[in-house]
């Protein structure tokens, strides 16, 4: 099946480049979702390699990735962050995952965090989320809120998505999980920042990331068990 990795990027012109010819090397498209950058994302992203699909104005990460999936080719969809942190090395473990799932989580606690990667308050509200989530839906996660996944497109234009922002994560997750699919987790690794800063806004976005998780649950009318799985740890 072919593959595209879709980049939800905003204001990532210093960055962005060695991402896009990396994935490049695992993918047969490159999809860069420029979400109303004020710099030059979209033109570097496109000189890259990058097919690049430019929003007027920022409308948020949910809205951008939803937007990629819909323009993509790739039967299959790889989400990544553009911002240098997901390492592209790590596609290919995703996509031999997914012959075993519905979608494949790249699990950032199973594998491992390079120096300065994440703060110790977001790895403390990522591991709070996820533990929210597993008390809630009775599931096993490690890392609900990673934005490097794998996906099947048609499977994910199937899923009634609605987040806007960064609660597009925990949205796709939960979405899988109300329709009986089952969801794997690879570890990966996540590197610091090399350039720029992080658009989430901590405890903005957390509120909104749980809100999501509680409105999910008000309706969530899963199946009795629900399966949720990861890969050993071996690299």
């Amino acid at each position: 099946m072919s593959v595209t990795v879709v980049l939800a990027a905003l204001d990532e012109a210093a960055s962005i480049a060695p991402v896009v010819r990396g994935c490049l090397e695992h993918a047969d498209e490159v999809l860069v979702v420029d979400d109303g950058s004020s710099d030059a994302t979209g033109a570097v992203a496109h000189a890259a390699g990058a097919t690049v699909v430019s929003l007027t104005r920022n409308h948020g990460k949910g809205v951008a990735v939803r937007r990629g999936a819909m323009e993509a080719n790739g039967d299959v969809l790889v989400f990544m962050d553009a911002d240098g942190q997901d390492d592209p090395a790590d596609v290919p473990r995703l996509l031999g995952a997914l012959r075993d799932a519905d979608l494949v989580v790249g699990s950032r606690f199973l594998g491992r965090f390079e120096h300065d990667a994440i703060t110790p308050l977001h790895a403390w509200g990522n591991r709070a989320l996820t533990l929210l989530v597993n008390a809630l839906f009775g599931t096993g996660l490690t890392d609900t809120q990673a934005g490097f996944r794998a996906i099947r497109r048609d499977r994910f234009l199937g899923c009634d998505l609605e987040a806007a922002g960064y609660d597009i994560e925990v949205d796709l997750v939960l979405e899988i999980l109300r329709g009986g699919g089952s969801i794997v987790e690879v570890p990966v690794t996540r590197r610091a920042r090399a350039s720029g800063r992080s658009h989430l806004r901590t405890l903005r976005d957390g509120a909104k990331i749980a809100a999501r998780i509680g409105l999910k649950r008000l309706g969530a009318g899963l199946p009795p068990r629900v399966h949720s799985g990861r890969r050993p740890r071996s690299r």
